[in-house]
């Protein structure tokens, strides 16, 4: 699924082309891609902004004067594992697809462009909420801080580990302690703060939550700042290519050399280097 900074790098994308613009036809192609609202009611209204939120991407409409606030929807997207945008200059005719993706939902803005919401995976996960307050979506009530906010603190991430019988890798995917990371960069997070994937939350030091903390802003900031000016067809390879130990299994750990492994528990693979995370400890 798309983490933090891929999508902020889709957010400054879509910012730059389609606030502004007011909104033609909102078509959703396969009816379980639309959770909740009516997409008609997005016709006329002009988009104001577009917001991340954790994972999420929120296009803010109101009035195409915006002289009043008698008409505002937030439109949101929840990608599942494999939804992304395709964006056109000019949007094609019809509703047939463009690419190897499921087209979800089709999106045309006054000036002919406009983008395709897909979604390539086996299950179509790709979610669309239209509703007049992102509260109402409950992935986005429940969502925890953002790493990446200036004003998130070593002390919120302390209270947020403290007492947490948690496996820390788990603690860190979860979108209602803490918005943003995937199961990507809780590896590389990890890496960085030299912490097991499986050790409780709650059993950090303070010198381990500090080491976490400056991990989580260093690589997801960095992340941010390589992914930005990109478009969204070269984002995801991007991060991948990008990785140091996610998706590494079997190649050489960049920081001291040894084997990167993989260890599955809770329905997900963690992969990491037992030299810099676990003090040698192999996992089982």
């Amino acid at each position: 699924m798309p983490e933090s900074p891929e999508v902020q790098a889709l957010v400054d994308f879509l910012s730059a082309r389609v606030v502004g613009q007011v909104v033609r036809s909102v078509d959703i192609v396969l009816p379980k891609a639309l959770k909740d609202g009516d997409p008609a009611a997005l016709a006329g209204c002009r988009i104001t902004a577009v917001v991340r939120r954790g994972k999420l991407i929120d296009l803010v409409a109101g009035d195409p004067d915006g002289t009043t606030v008698a008409v505002a929807y937030d439109l949101i997207v929840h990608w599942g594992h494999d939804g992304w945008v395709v964006w056109h200059d000019v949007v094609p005719d019809g509703l047939r697809r463009s690419g190897d993706a499921t087209l979800m939902a089709r999106i045309r803005l006054d000036d002919g462009s406009g983008f395709d919401l897909t979604d390539s995976g086996q299950w179509k996960a790709l979610s669309i909420f239209i509703v007049p307050s992102p509260a109402a979506v409950p992935a986005v009530a429940k969502l925890g801080p953002d790493p990446t906010d200036p004003e998130f603190s070593r002390d919120q991430l302390r209270a947020i580990v403290s007492g947490r019988r948690k496996q820390l890798k788990a603690l860190l995917q979860d979108q209602g302690a803490i918005g943003g990371i995937g199961n990507a960069y809780s590896d590389e997070i990890l890496h960085a703060a030299k912490l097991s994937p499986v050790v409780h939350a709650s059993s950090l030091t303070e010198e381990d939550t500090d080491r976490l903390y400056d991990a989580m802003r260093s690589i997801l900031t960095s992340a941010t700042r390589a992914r930005s000016g990109l478009p969204p067809e070269l984002l995801k390879d991007d991060k991948r290519a990008n990785m140091r130990v996610h998706r590494r299994p079997g190649q050489a750990c960049p920081v001291c050399g040894d084997v990167v492994r993989e260890i599955t528990f809770s329905g997900a693979a963690a992969h990491y280097c037992a030299t810099c995370h676990t003090g040698g400890v192999i996992l089982a």
